[in-house]
């Protein structure tokens, strides 16, 4: 594995340069979600319908998958089902925090902080190493706007992106309907078992519901 599905997201949500996150709240569930995804497509847990359940505790070797498996695991003790969305709003913010971690462990972005106003410290992650996002940037390319055939992890990313509406951090210089169909059929697709793909379907409709119940609450 090079990065995880939600460091991918959330190097897609930071401005190369200033190292600001846009969309930060979609990301966060968009991340949250990747992370779950990436579990599932390690064997590691499973999404049923609303349900999450942990079926393997066996460590992938990536640390931010590990970490976050212990605290779903932690979670989920001692209870039968669970849904998704409580997971996702539970973990959406400290699960982007974990992503921005590791990127920063790897050296893809680097932390600075500065002071809003001149007196609230704030961090930032400009792009030290653009090696990862320009690969990112071509798979996308290659299946959303050349038609390639995806991968599952490909095609997984591409659902979690679309559920959660972040078409134009993916495809800053393309109109989202240019987009927007090409990608609902990658994350229905024909591309893997149809374990993986059901997976993948619940997962974005978990994502897509706690997304819009949080536009509606603010």
């Amino acid at each position: 594995m090079s990065i995880t599905l939600a460091e991918e997201i959330m190097l897609l949500s930071l401005d190369d340069e200033s190292g600001v996150p846009e969309q930060r709240q979609a990301a966060g569930w968009a991340v949250a979600g990747g992370i779950l995804l990436e579990l599932v497509l390690a064997g590691r847990a499973s999404v049923e319908g609303k349900y999450l359940k942990l079926t393997d505790r066996t460590p992938t070797g990536e640390r931010l998958l590990d970490d976050r498996m212990a605290l779903l695991d932690a979670w989920l003790r001692g209870r039968e089902k669970r849904r998704v969305t409580e997971w996702l709003t539970k973990d959406r913010r400290k699960a982007g925090n974990a992503a921005v971690e590791s990127l920063c462990a790897r050296g893809v972005v680097v932390e600075q902080e500065h002071l809003a106003l001149g007196l609230f410290p704030t961090r930032r992650y400009p792009e030290a190493d653009g090696a990862p996002e320009k690969e990112l940037r071509q798979r996308l390319q290659a299946v959303v706007l050349d038609g390639a055939d995806p991968d599952e992890r490909t095609a997984g990313l591409i659902a979690v992106i679309h559920a959660a509406k972040l078409h134009r951090l993916a495809f800053p210089d393309v109109p989202r309907k240019q987009v927007a169909d090409r990608m609902a059929e990658v994350a229905s697709g024909q591309w893997a078992a149809e374990s993986v793909r059901a997976a993948i379907r619940h997962m974005q409709a978990a994502v897509a519901a706690a997304a819009a119940s949080a536009a509606a609450a603010s």
